[in-house]
């Protein structure tokens, strides 16, 4: 099994029927997987007659770390079964769950190629439960058309609502309300407020509901965009610094990249998904992060931890609130 073939969201299934998320795209010395689901006879779900339970960030840790910890940060290749790929599972789930039949339908009619969508979480193995969110994925410069046609789409349903969504033989693809805003809110534990985290999840546009559902735009690089190497820097302090994005094309991956100009720091890599999208190209930022150092090159990270405490990033811009670009600060 070639790692080189495993792309950011795919999932890995080991010889002992653990199931991985790929994390990354540089699969140098093993692949970046974080484990998701293991056998477990109490456990929730089921998929060829085994049962499984699902793992947090932190008791996916916990658990390699007693179990296999060789396997917490890097999956060798020898240990791969199979590779469960975001993309093959689109034309399965079109099929037999409308809901996904509707998002492919509109993102077909904007010019996307069926094999340009894919999913992830808990649809890719089969292991969804009732209430389980849609993680939708669009690989490369796709993603933007898809995120103007859901967009698009939510302005022509605006108004009719979840609970019209449910009642109507036909499904449509709505605006969240106000209160799974809140939900996302308290899931996420981001360092604003919440009325800071509406304003910019608002307009970045990649979630939506479909039939009851809430269901999101994943972006993935393809293949025309890889490969990437992910170099690890050495940390140096926490600071905070306000500079102005010049680019934003890979806002949306993960990690965020964001170019900036700054004085010192070249880049704000975002860690966490609450920070994808965060910015465009040509608005003024203030973030708090790591500050990296990679061969000489400074770059401020945020989300060192899956719930970063005192790491974040917002819009000045947005938020009407620019400011002069200024230096690192903090410690």
């Amino acid at each position: 099994m070639h790692a080189t073939n495993i792309r950011l969201r795919d999932f890995i299934v080991t010889d002992n029927d653990w199931i991985f998320a790929a994390s990354g795209y540089d699969h140098t010395g093993g692949v970046q997987a974080v484990l998701r689901y293991i056998p477990d006879q109490e456990g929730d779900r089921e998929m060829g007659g085994v049962r499984y339970r699902k793992l947090d960030f932190n008791e996916s840790g916990e658990f390699l770390e007693k179990n296999h910890a060789s396997w917490k940060f890097r999956l060798p290749e020898d240990a791969i079964s199979k590779v469960l790929r975001s993309n093959d599972r689109i034309p399965a789930l079109a099929k037999e769950d409308p809901r996904v039949a509707v998002i492919v339908d509109v993102l077909k009619s904007a010019g996307i190629p069926i094999d340009k969508m894919g999913v992830t979480g808990s649809m890719l193995p089969g292991l969804q439960i009732e209430g389980s969110d849609i993680d939708f994925v669009v690989y490369g410069r796709y993603w933007f058309l898809a995120r103007d046609a859901i967009l698009q789409e939510i302005s022509r349903n605006r108004g009719r609502g979840s609970d019209r969504d449910r009642d109507s033989d036909k499904l449509e693809i709505t605006e969240i309300s106000e209160e799974m805003w809140h939900q996302i809110y308290a899931k996420r534990v981001p360092e604003i407020s919440f009325e800071e985290f509406l304003a910019h999840e608002l307009r970045k546009g990649n979630r939506g509901m479909v039939g009851g559902t809430y269901f999101d735009l994943l972006f993935v690089r393809d293949w025309d965009q890889l490969p990437v190497t992910q170099e690890r820097g050495t940390d140096l302090h926490r600071c905070s610094l306000t500079a102005r994005v010049l680019s934003a094309d890979l806002a949306f991956d993960s990690p965020a990249v964001y170019e900036i100009d700054h004085p010192v720091v070249s880049k704000i890599l975002c860690y966490t998904h609450t920070y994808a999208g965060q910015a465009l190209a040509g608005e003024v930022v203030e973030a708090r992060g790591m500050l990296e150092d990679v061969r000489g090159q400074k770059r401020l990270v945020v989300g060192t931890s899956r719930e970063p405490v005192g790491e974040w990033m917002r819009s000045l811009d947005l938020l009407g609130r620019a400011t002069a670009v200024r230096g690192v600060t903090g410690a």
